[in-house]
Parts: structure tokens; sequence; C-alpha cells
């Protein structure tokens, strides 16, 4: 499953919310979950890979869950990228 972002946090993805998107991908012990951005795919589990992609107000950002549990997780990463006011659904 994926849904694509447009990053309009003026402050792009920095620590605090990588982290906040870090803690709840690991919540799904099953599911395997990905950030891509600029051709570049890495883990959402790993807050270096997170913050490795730089991302910044307008950049696009998939994020891509495969597993058990893809469809909870997906819907989970969805609400902290919207509460956290980081994006927003990008068709």
């Amino acid at each position: 499953m994926q849904t694509t972002f447009r990053i309009i946090d003026e402050d792009g993805i920095h620590a605090r919310p990588a982290t906040a998107l870090v803690n709840t991908a690991t919540k799904f012990k099953g599911t395997e979950a990905y950030a891509e951005a600029k051709g570049k795919k890495v883990t959402l589990k790993s807050i270096l890979g997170v913050l490795s992609l730089g991302l910044e107000a307008g950049d696009t950002l998939s994020l891509i869950t495969e597993g058990s549990e893809e469809a909870e997780a997906l819907k989970a990463l969805q609400e902290v990228m919207i509460k956290e006011g980081l994006g927003e659904i990008h068709e």
C-alpha cells in the first residue's frame, strides 16, 4: 500500500517528526514500512534513514507499507503526517 504526500511543514521532516514516524512504524512488527523520496527508498524504522532523505517543504514523500498489518500501519503513518502538520496527501 502506498500514499504520497507533499511536505507542507516549512521546516521539512526534521528530527522530531521523523521520530514520530519511526515510533509509529516500529509498532507494527509484521509490517515493513518505507519512505521514498528523491529516488531513494529507506526503512521507516530507522531515524537516520528518514533524515537522510533531507526532506524540505515542497518535496514529495511516498509512505509504503508491506505485510500483515499494512493497512493499519499506513493509516497510522498518515495520521502522524496530518496531525504533525507535515504534509498533505498528494494525488
